[in-house]
């Protein structure tokens, strides 16, 4: 378990300071905050990562067992699939208490601190740092800008164009040229656009309304309550037990359910590590991993029917999870795991 655990980390590591890299060397983000970012997000994936490595590991261990003929060999003194059963029913729990704190405490307070560096980087963006030909997403001001060209040394971009959101309503902007500034009276950043056309467009399409300009202004600073801005994944888990929003009882659930899932994974492990010795111990590995990869995408999309209001609070997400168990007792009867072979004395 913990080889394939060091090994999906060094993997989802990799991938994630990959993006992270991208942005510091865009100007999005400073390179002291990448490896930050990297823990913290391995931190949250940890909730998902260690009941998959439980899962596989069971799957490999029991298959070298059954390689190895000890399974018959454990049958045959009587010792039956439940002698196997217990051991990792008890380990599975002991894994689930551990999820049970990343997911319940560590995921979003790892969130939250994401949340507010994130902020804070974006709070200090500059215009100079950009580059041309590529998009600049300012999530804080709901603002998307790209330049054709960039001259650094007089701070300031080409061949503009800018994509606003104003609340339901979006503004698109072609400037020759923008600059940043701060104004004199609030201190706030502003990006000043020179010789342009704004247009304005409602959600429906029906209405707009084009605008031509020498020179238009707009506010890129923080709000001031955006770092009380309420996010889910960062809430406490006693505020989303006591929410109603459909949300916030998806992202509850979905907590609940990572710990149940180490449990119920490390069950099916143990079902589906069945080889004959002429298989190998990986002869079930590439089952294992599709049926892992149906039940999670089938947990994802069942959170956003519930953030959604496609599927009631009740089952919400736990219909996925009795699925699973379903699952569970048909191959456990069917391999016979509710009945312990005894040997039988001869005289």
């Amino acid at each position: 378990m913990l080889a394939v655990c060091a090994v999906l980390i060094a993997i989802f590591a990799s991938y994630d300071a990959a993006g992270y890299l991208a942005d510091a060397v865009s100007g999005l983000l400073p390179s002291s905050f990448i490896l930050l970012f990297v823990v913290l997000k391995i931190a949250i994936a940890l909730e998902v990562l260690l009941p998959t490595t439980l899962y596989i590991a069971v799957v490999v261990s029991l298959g070298r067992m059954y390689r190895d003929s000890e399974m018959i060999a454990l049958e045959s003194c009587g010792g039956g699939m439940w002698h196997v059963f217990k051991p990792v029913l008890y380990f599975s729990f002991m894994v689930a208490v551990v999820v049970a704190v990343l997911s319940l405490y560590v995921r979003p307070w790892s969130y939250e601190i994401i949340y507010q560096l994130k902020s804070q980087a974006q709070s200090n963006f500059d215009i100079s740092q950009m580059k041309g030909g590529q998009f600049y997403e300012i999530e804080y001001a709901n603002l998307v800008i790209f330049a054709e060209k960039v001259k650094h040394s007089k701070n300031r971009g080409e061949q503009v164009f800018v994509s606003i959101q104003d609340g339901e309503n979006q503004k698109v902007i072609f400037a020759q040229r923008v600059y940043q500034r701060t104004d004199e009276l609030s201190g706030k950043q502003l990006l000043l656009l020179i010789d342009g056309h704004m247009y304005e467009f409602t959600p429906d399409g029906q209405k707009g309304k084009i605008t031509e300009f020498q020179k238009a202004s707009y506010i890129i600073s923080p709000k001031d309550d955006l770092a009380q801005r309420y996010r889910r994944k960062a809430a406490s888990t006693k505020h989303l037990a006591s929410s109603d929003s459909l949300e916030d009882i998806a992202e509850f659930q979905w907590r609940l359910s990572t710990p149940l899932s180490a449990v119920l994974l490390g069950l099916l492990g143990v079902l589906l590590s069945h080889t004959t010795p002429r298989q190998g111990k990986y002869a079930k590995v590439m089952v294992a991993v599709v049926v892992f990869a149906v039940y999670y995408n089938i947990s994802v999309v069942a959170k956003n029917w519930v953030e959604k209001g496609a599927v009631a609070p009740i089952p919400g997400i736990w219909w996925v999870d009795l699925l699973l168990v379903l699952v569970i007792i048909v191959l456990a009867w069917h391999r016979g795991i509710f009945f312990i072979r005894r040997v039988r004395s001869t005289r």
